[in-house]
């Protein structure tokens, strides 16, 4: 017997009718008419080979084959009716999930701290694996081993969903007793020594080569543009540790608004506005076609992006 041969409707009528033992009970509780039920009963005889229910002074009693059959068609409707089932809600008060997102350093800094707070308010047994760039590739993200990617982005490939998180603009960041803070121009800017900061990506990564501007960034890139070059005396891969070494020396960090506004209350800190156009940067979260229709996993992306439009964009 092929399953492709069987009308899945008569094993519901089975099911009821070995429950009922009455083929009108059985039509009754199915909304069908009793011919439509007999019809039916008719059917599953020829299907199984067998009566399945006769008729004795006790009522329709069933065969030893139908006896057989009623256990092993119950586990299989159930079966059947958990595949076609909608998922529940999520219930984000009572989840332990661990949701794993790969951040960059930039997103971890800014957004997570923000997403941690209402995670503790609304779902305070959720737990989040934060993961580097290095730690994961594109491999990683498409099998759904990874919940979510926060980072900025040349390319992605187009199976990947994706959202824009915010945009934001760059600003420079220096030591209050940097000399050319009172001139911060351009020529100025190019004469100055720099750190630059990674815009991470996938991978493990390699060591930096200071020619091949395209991959140094946004920053880089503008001033190629232009026909200028900065002079690049410290890459760091962390945020954090760029703003502290342009505090402790004469060097200027360009960086994210967001980011600088983490130090915007360090007194020992200058933050100027760039002495030349740079576009702003999108971050943005990325997730895996087979997570799109979790329902954890939509909750989380919501959850995402009302904490960062609740998170003001800083002006300096």
């Amino acid at each position: 017997m092929h399953l492709n041969r069987v009308d899945m409707n008569l094993l519901v009528y089975l099911d009821v009718l070995l429950k009922e033992r009455s083929v009108t009970k059985a039509a009754h509780q199915l909304g069908i008419s009793q011919p439509a039920m007999s019809n039916g009963l008719r059917r599953l005889r020829d299907l199984f080979e067998d009566p399945l229910l006769i008729r004795t002074s006790e009522g329709m009693t069933p065969t030893e084959r139908a006896r057989e059959l009623e256990p092993m068609l119950r586990m299989a409707l159930q079966s059947l009716e958990k595949v076609v089932t909608p998922r529940h809600h999520f219930d984000a008060a009572e989840s332990t999930r661990v949701f794993r997102i790969m951040a960059s350093d930039y997103a971890e800094s800014t957004l997570l701290p923000a997403l941690l707070k209402r995670l503790t308010a609304e779902a305070p047994n959720v737990a989040l694996d934060i993961m580097t760039p290095s730690d994961v590739n594109f491999s990683d993200v498409e099998q759904g081993r990874v919940d979510m990617v926060i980072n900025r982005f040349d390319a992605l490939p187009q199976s990947f969903h994706q959202m824009t998180v915010w945009s934001d603009n760059f600003c420079c960041m220096l030591s209050k007793s940097n000399p050319i803070l009172d001139n911060f121009s351009l020529t100025n800017y190019l004469k100055a020594r720099h750190i630059w900061v990674s815009k991470t990506g996938y991978g493990v990564g390699v060591g930096v080569n200071p020619d091949d501007v395209q991959r140094l960034g946004f920053v880089d890139e503008v001033l190629n543009q232009l026909g200028k070059k900065r002079h690049i005396a410290v890459y760091t891969r962390h945020y954090g540790a760029a703003m502290l070494l342009a505090e402790e020396n004469d060097l200027v960090v360009t960086i994210p608004a967001r980011a600088a506004h983490l130090q915007a209350r360090n007194e020992r800190l200058a933050i100027k506005a760039p002495p030349f156009e740079i576009p702003s940067l999108l971050l943005k979260m990325v997730w895996s076609p087979l997570l799109h229709h979790d329902p954890a996993h939509r909750w989380l992306r919501r959850l995402i992006i009302d904490v960062a439009e609740e998170i003001p964009a800083p002006y300096f």
